[in-house]
Parts: C-alpha cells; structure tokens; sequence
C-alpha cells in the first residue's frame, strides 16, 4: 500500500517540478514552485539544499522500486545541480552541503555515479567548519558567529557513513564530537528537544542561546545519535535515539502527527524528522523503534487523507493534519505550491514505504 502510494506520490513531484537546467540536454532541477512563476522557471532562486532532497527521495525511490530511468534522472540531477551551482559541489553553507553530501554518497549506492571528488571537497569543507567557539561545532555558514543543530546534525551523519566508506578515520570521531555538543550545548534538559543554536562572541563566548523548536532539529540530532550505534558497546547513543523518539512523541507530535512548520525551508522540517524517524524504527529494538514507526505511519495516513487531487497526482499541504488545496496559479498564495512541502510529503510516504518494505 504505502509502496504504491510513494509512487504516485514520486510521479507527481517529477511531473510538475523536474525540468532541464536551461535546456541542457543531460541534465535537471526542480522548479521551486508549482504552477511556477518565470523566475522559476529560469531556476534564478533554485534552493540548494531543496535540490539536495529531492535526490534522496529519488533514491528512496529508486531503493524501493529500482529502474533505469529514474536511475538516468538521479545522474541528470546531480549534474544539474553541479551546473547550476556554476561547476561547484559547495557553497557558504555547512548545512546545505552536508546534506548535498548524504544525498550523492546514498545516490552512489544505487546507480553509477562517481562521487569521491565531490565527497572529498564537502568532507574537507565541514573539517574546516569545526571550531573551539561555544564549546565546539561547525559553523551554520562561513564567516558567522552562529552555531546550529540544523548544521551540525546532517554534518554529523554524512561523517559517520563518509568514515566507513572512503573518508578519514577520524571523521567518525568527528561525528561523534559534533553530536556530544548538540546533547551538551543545546538540548533542553526538561523536555529533551534540540534548541535551535547560538551565538558566539569573538571570544568564543556564548552570546546567546535560540531556544526555539524545530521539528528539523529533533530530526538530525535523531539521525546522528542512530548513525552512531553501530560499534558503541555503551549502547549510550540508542538511548539518546530513544529519549528523542519519546520526547518528539509526547511534545510535538499532535495525536500522532508530525506538526508543519510553514512553506519556504521550513516545508521540509517535517519530512526530514519522518525520515530519520524511519531510521530509528529500523535500527533500535523495543518500544523505541515501535514509537517512531507509529509516529511515521500515524503521519503518513493522515498526510494522505488530507491530500488534494491536482494534475499530476496528490498534491499535499504543509499540515498534514489539514486537508491541502491546490493552488491555481503562480500567483496563487498557497503554500501548496512550494516544492518543500512536496518533497516533505513525499519523504514521508517513502519512510512508511521503506517501514512497510522491512516489516517494521
């Protein structure tokens, strides 16, 4: 069920948003919008990191139902995203290359795209992001004095898997260390959500601490803790996977349903917390991996219930609790239209597809 369901889910997104990057042929992106302004369509804002998802989800696809014409559009993509980054894998932002990074190393493993030069340049760049200020971390972008959850998290993750497939042995012990200082610097100790971040004064001082909560945070901090099980004979990071399920669960989650947190970047928050959400109910044991799979499939339902019929395929809303409405035009306000939240609905009927794939 959730299987077919992901699938035309899939087959909506590519419809209304993958086009060519200015008509080159071999290659593709995502319009940030649908129906898409002409600014959209020239892709002048195109959203980096937007991009960096839509590849994963073409790789849950892709694990889910192999074929070689999505197998074909992964590799156009990725070219397309290096095209229109002006022949770069990176930017200012330790976030936005991070999770460009976890998408290409997962995009390796299911097609034939060769990825070790971009690995190697986004690898060294988080490296360099890693200072002393504020007890540690990575920075949110060069040249700033803030450090975040949103940065640090898909840093950590893409260390991990990067140190046991090509990258430096001391990456693992990088993620770890960037994990420890979200736990320590930005974990609230009466609810056990992940903060946003904080500032830093040039001393390395702490300014100031952002103590907002995102469903992103909860996401990645979820995603590194797991990432990190595998060879930890303490078993201390499943039950930090585990005390963030709980938290997410009884603070969050609204009747089992992963909350929205607007279009724009914050269209992606939920699906990101789903996916990971899916991870923790893959490799823990217990009422842990029970919860997070209940919270995906509770979720999931819900967005599908609530889903709009548009042409292409279901069309969803940036409240999966909500029923969604399809916007008519490019100058249609809804938040419908923002390929964030189509791309966040679509993560999550893959994460119920990949629960329902496990038998978990």
């Amino acid at each position: 069920m959730w299987a077919a369901r992901a699938a035309v889910a899939e087959q909506a997104v590519v419809a209304r948003h993958l086009r060519r990057v200015w008509a080159v042929p071999r290659t593709a992106l995502a319009r940030a919008g649908w129906p898409a302004s002409l600014g959209q369509r020239l892709h002048l804002h195109w959203n980096y990191w937007w991009q960096a998802h839509l590849l994963d989800c073409l790789v849950d696809a892709q694990l889910r139902q192999p074929s070689s014409a999505r197998a074909a559009s992964i590799t156009r993509l990725a070219r397309g995203i290096r095209m229109r980054n002006i022949g770069s894998w990176t930017n200012s932002y330790y976030d936005d290359i991070a999770w460009l990074g976890l998408a290409l190393l997962r995009a390796s493993e299911v097609v034939d795209l060769p990825v070790d030069r971009a690995m190697v340049r986004i690898a060294a760049r988080l490296r360099d992001g890693w200072t002393d200020h504020g007890g540690g971390g990575i920075w949110w972008r060069r040249r700033d004095s803030f450090k975040n959850v949103p940065a640090n998290g898909p840093a950590a993750i893409l260390l991990a898997r990067w140190s046991r497939v090509g990258g430096e042995r001391a990456d693992l012990q990088r993620a770890r260390a960037m994990a420890e200082w979200m736990d320590q610097q930005l974990r609230d100790p009466r609810t056990d959500l992940l903060w946003d971040g904080l500032y830093v004064n040039e001393d390395g001082s702490i300014r100031e601490v952002v103590q907002v909560i995102y469903t992103y945070c909860q996401g990645v901090f979820l995603g590194a803790c797991v990432e990190l099980i595998e060879g930890d004979p303490t078993g201390e990071w499943a039950r930090r996977a585990e005390r963030t399920v709980v938290a997410v669960a009884r603070r969050i989650a609204e009747d089992g349903v992963l909350p929205g947190q607007g279009a724009g970047d914050g269209g992606l928050f939920a699906g990101i917390l789903a996916r990971y959400l899916a991870l923790a109910a893959l490799r823990l044991t217990g009422s842990g991996a029970e919860l997070a799979a209940g919270l995906v499939r509770s979720s999931a339902e819900s967005a599908w219930r609530n889903r709009a019929l548009a042409r292409g395929g279901p069309l969803f809303g940036p409240e999966w609790s909500q029923p969604a409405v399809s916007p008519r035009s490019a100058r249609d306000p809804r938040l419908e239209r923002d390929l964030s939240i189509q791309l966040s609905g679509w993560m999550l009927l893959e994460a119920a597809a990949a629960l329902e794939r496990h038998d978990a």
